[in-house]
């Protein structure tokens, strides 16, 4: 890693990038972007191997199947790993790569972790209830005008204000 880091993207470019990314996945794939039907496509197919018939029976589980039961024949697990793999290279590139724990002075690195990963369980969990997890409901679900995603957009963004209330001290 370099010693100076590079200044982050202008966000209205970086906008206009991410809605021209949205717009060729409905022209090429049909859909729109998300990341939870990639943890779904997975889980799917892991109940598919230990349970078959639990699997087959389910509505839900059957809508993420694939047909030979392979998760990596779902573009969004592709679209996730790249994802993850993108943020990487980008971050290495701009010379941001670092281990540090992003934290208030009042919070320990522990704290961090356990508000992380419950917030993140909620999330996930929240997901499955919405229909599909925030940036899918917030880019394709808001791009298509969609009632519902609109509203858990709202529901999001009030949830988090009324959170914050309680652990502001945390990071100040």
């Amino acid at each position: 890693m370099s010693g100076t880091t590079k200044p982050y993207m202008n966000p209205y470019f970086a906008g206009i990038g991410l809605g021209l990314v949205l717009l060729g996945s409905y022209v090429i794939m049909g859909r729109g972007l998300g990341a939870s039907g990639a943890f779904t496509s997975v889980v799917a197919v892991g109940v598919q191997s230990l349970a078959p018939a639990h699997a087959q029976s389910s509505e839900f589980y059957k809508e993420y199947l694939p047909a030979n039961s392979n998760p990596l024949k779902d573009w969004l697990v592709f679209e996730v790993a790249g994802v993850i793999v993108g943020g990487l290279i980008s971050g290495s590139l701009a010379g941001r790569m670092k281990r540090v724990v992003d934290r208030g002075p009042n919070a320990t690195p522990n704290m961090r972790f356990t508000y992380a990963f419950f917030g993140g369980a909620l999330m996930g969990f929240g997901s499955k209830l919405a229909r599909g997890c925030t940036s899918g409901q917030a880019l394709t679900g808001g791009a298509v005008l969609s009632v519902g995603s609109w509203t858990f957009m709202i529901a999001v963004f009030a949830g988090a204000y009324a959170v914050a209330y309680f652990v502001r001290r945390q990071w100040t």
